[in-house]
């Protein structure tokens, strides 16, 4: 978990420098609400993760395929909240969001590869 707090972090420091510093059209206004979002679904499914693996290492498989698919509709759900509202730039909004949701599946499966390779 610490590591995926300190992944945050740092995404989240070179996000405002862009955003500060460079005028960065492929940077929705939004971003801060798709970050928070991951930020809290990163800690919900270490949380299930962590319930998974102590209690029951037989259902691991279990408890990480519904990780999964609990993202992906959250994630469904939270993009459809925000186009239904009347978001403005919408492309550039999914642009980012996909992009945040692709760095922060590819970090879960390294942290999970670290720690399943440790067993």
């Amino acid at each position: 978990m610490l590591r995926s707090i300190i992944a945050s972090i740092i995404l989240a420091i070179a996000l405002f420098l862009v955003q500060r510093f460079v005028n960065a059209a492929w940077i929705h206004p939004y971003i801060w609400y798709i970050l928070a979002f991951f930020v809290m679904l990163s800690f919900l499914i270490h949380r299930l993760m962590e319930y998974g693996l102590k209690n029951n290492r037989e259902k691991f498989v279990t408890f990480y395929l519904s990780t999964i698919v609990g993202r992906f509709i959250l994630s469904i759900i939270f993009i459809a909240i925000f186009l239904y509202s009347g978001l403005t730039d919408s492309f550039t909004f999914v642009l980012n969001f996909f992009a945040l949701y692709l760095f922060y599946t590819c970090f879960e499966i390294y942290g999970l590869y670290c720690n399943l390779r440790r067993d």
